[in-house]
């Protein structure tokens, strides 16, 4: 890959000190909520390209940006640049009161962006779960009907409706109830586990919704293309595209959940872009404004524009310092074809390991860009490695139902060398502990 400028040294380095990180983990355990709960030991300070630094000078690689964020760099010199001269001018006005021509133009990115030549239109948001709420809205409005399916597996969120969205109990849903009703939940595409074809398996769903719900009470479907937190799920070829077809057909909006998967992750602008899907309404977040809070709803302008004026909004809901952040950032996508790096990154991990899908342990490498992940037999054995890697420097994250798959989350700008150094340390974990 090529190389880019850091003004961090890009290593991995561990000095054994822990006393500032140990000293504000004490705060933290008498101030903070226990729900909160962080994996990493050290304390960041700095982070660049593919390192955190914590307070102790600890240099860890980081396999996780911030969960999908920081895609383009934890303190990229473009998005920070923005976000300086942005917040000199002001830091907040509420666009829905005093608006600005950034948020104007965040949304015509989004426009221009996102998959299809339809007329289109977007709103901006602070999170990815107030994303997927207004998308529901936005379908609820635009047909009339209020039935939402999800798919097994799913994560959407942490507020209420979301959490009814989402699938897993532990932690995110566990002793919050009662949660939003009008949530269904079908089968998806899981070709490792269910050995349908992508027309299979869409042909299972589309039986379920409509015997299950019903088209006629059937607002939208809402799919990650790509399952986050439900174990990097790559649906089978043809899956989505049946999906999207049936949802056209029946007045049903089809709404992509981009929000971990978008903006180059899977090495393409959208993960839909893969076969060519276009979806009804995307959600976005995560990688959107590196690192700055805001998500986006972008949809056919028809869609969009179904609620009256005021019915939707927030009040820091596309914060002018967030969409300086987020134009600095597609600009770096656009820049440094970001999107070509993520396949790059993906050969890479590849390389590193499907070899060790020859373990009697190890089930599966999938995944696409730089959204890899590796499934294991087993949920304490991934524990285990996740808590060796952190131990040697290199920050990994886990996901799953059963919590036994690695996901790899690398920015899309971490150095080659650390890449193959923090995958060789991986490698070497899961054969000794998955074999």
């Amino acid at each position: 890959m090529q190389d880019l400028t850091y003004h961090l040294p890009q290593e991995r380095r561990l000095n054994g000190a822990n006393s500032v990180s140990s000293g504000i983990e004490q705060r933290r355990q008498a101030n903070v909520a226990r729900a909160l709960s962080p994996s990493l030991p050290g304390y960041v300070v700095a982070a660049d390209g593919g390192v955190l630094v914590d307070a102790d000078n600890n240099s860890y690689i980081d396999f996780a940006s911030g969960i999908a964020v920081t895609s383009v760099g934890a303190s990229n010199e473009r998005v920070a640049q923005a976000v300086a001269e942005a917040a000199a001018n002001f830091t907040h006005t509420c666009f829905m009161v005093s608006p600005y021509e950034s948020y104007v133009a965040v949304c015509e990115k989004l426009n221009e962006l996102t998959p299809g030549d339809h007329e289109k239109k977007s709103a901006l948001f602070n999170s990815g779960a107030e994303a997927v709420e207004n998308a529901v809205k936005v379908s609820r409005s635009y047909t009339g009907k209020i039935g939402v399916a999800v798919l097994d597996r799913a994560y959407h969120g942490r507020t209420n409706l979301t959490m009814a969205m989402t699938a897993k109990n532990k932690p995110y849903k566990t002793k919050f109830g009662p949660f939003a009703s009008d949530v269904y939940r079908v089968s998806g595409s899981y070709p490792l586990h269910d050995g349908l074809t992508g027309a299979e398996a869409a042909a299972r769903s589309i039986k379920e919704m409509e015997q299950e719900i019903g088209v006629e009470n059937l607002a939208c479907v809402v799919i990650e293309p790509i399952q986050g937190e439900g174990g990097f799920v790559v649906p089978a070829e043809g899956y989505l595209p049946a999906i999207a077809q049936w949802c056209r057909e029946n007045n049903v909006v089809f709404v992509a959940d981009e929000i971990q998967a978008g903006f180059c992750r899977s090495g393409e602008w959208f993960s839909v872009d893969h076969e060519g899907v276009v979806p009804d309404v995307v959600t976005t977040a995560k990688g959107i404004a590196g690192g700055m809070p805001l998500s986006g709803v972008t949809g056919r302008a028809e869609i969009m524009d179904a609620p009256i004026p005021g019915a939707l909004g927030g009040t820091y809901g596309g914060n002018p310092v967030a969409c300086a952040a987020a134009l600095a950032a597609i600009e770096e996508m656009e820049a440094h074809n970001l999107p070509g790096r993520a396949r790059e990154i993906e050969g890479i991990i590849r390389t590193h390991l499907e070899p060790l899908v020859e373990l009697d342990g190890v089930r599966e490498v999938r995944g696409r860009g730089a959204m890899i992940a590796i499934e294991l037999e087993s949920g304490a054995a991934t524990a285990e490695i996740a808590a060796a890697c952190k131990a040697q420097g290199v920050l990994i994250l886990t996901c799953g139902l059963d919590g036994n798959v690695i996901r790899l989350l690398p920015a899309l700008t971490i150095p080659e060398h650390l890449l193959v150094e923090g995958l060789e340390i991986l490698t070497s974990e899961i054969r000794t502990k998955a074999a």
